[in-house]
């Protein structure tokens, strides 16, 4: 028993901070707070799948609180209030981070492991953008004088623009570590597949690339017109001007040709 607590205490510490050092290494950085990074939710996600919700959500915390020391100048953000810094530790750094700790809720609900932690990811990431968007909407919209009727909008598309990329990325880097190893013993092995179809491969590879695509395309598409040519400063208002339908459309098509592409992959493997 003892050991096996060591274990766990250990290979959480190794999880913790490989999360911390991937949150570091970011694809795309917004300049009012968010990125996308390189599978930095993964590591604990994986923590909380293999040794519960309680264990999940302690190291969580404990990553939260990391994050909050990494993200300091939220402190001297100026004209942010005291009660506006302490709202906006709660939200974008304690329970934005902590409801990762939530990753591991389907495991006993789906016998599938890859489909466990899929949905896993999906979940903590819908639930981060809710905090991100009620911080965004509540505290930092008013720093900009934003109508109160606007800043609801331009907080749900801010925070979209990255979350849902790295929703995505986290959930892919989910299902292809799966496809690797065997999370749910007490020492993980390497995972029992059955061969696949060179078609099967092909064609389920093919529909993740083109989701994939269809988000980085969406995310360069809303950021080409928030940047002021003249200046370089990211001007926030400038949302209106992005063309929403467009991008919903790409999105759209993008999942459709996932989802089609899952279901030609599982024909093609039986």
């Amino acid at each position: 028993m003892k050991q096996q607590k060591m274990v766990r205490l250990v290979e959480s510490g190794l999880m913790l901070a490989l999360s911390t050092v991937l949150s570091m290494v970011k694809v795309l950085e917004l300049p009012y707070g968010g990125s996308i990074t390189a599978f930095s939710a993964l590591p604990l996600l994986l923590v909380a799948y293999r040794y519960g919700v309680k264990w999940g959500l302690f190291t969580a915390f404990a990553h939260a609180l990391l994050q909050l020391v990494l993200g300091a100048s939220v402190f001297s953000t100026p004209g942010l209030s005291a009660t506006g810094t302490a709202a906006a530790v709660v939200l974008d750094y304690l329970l934005a981070f902590v409801v990762l700790g939530l990753g591991g809720v389907f495991r006993h609900r789906c016998r599938n492991q890859a489909t466990a932690l899929m949905w896993g990811a999906v979940l903590t990431g819908a639930l981060r953008y809710i905090c991100h968007v009620i911080s965004g909407w509540a505290i930092w919209a008013p720093l900009f004088d934003m109508p109160a009727s606007e800043a609801l909008t331009y907080s749900l598309a801010y925070n979209a623009t990255y979350m849902i990329p790295e929703t995505i990325v986290t959930a892919l880097g989910a299902f292809y570590l799966s496809r690797a190893v065997d999370l749910r013993e007490q020492m993980p092995t390497r995972a029992k597949t059955a061969p696949v179809a060179p078609a099967a491969f092909w064609v389920g590879l093919a529909g993740k690339a083109v989701l994939l695509g269809a988000a980085v395309w969406s995310v360069v598409e809303i950021f080409a017109p928030l940047q002021d040519p003249e200046t370089g400063d990211f001007v926030v208002r400038n949302l209106s001007l992005v063309a929403w339908p467009t991008v919903g459309i790409v999105l759209g098509v993008g999942l459709v040709c996932w989802l089609i592409s899952d279901l030609l992959r599982r024909k093609l493997s039986r």
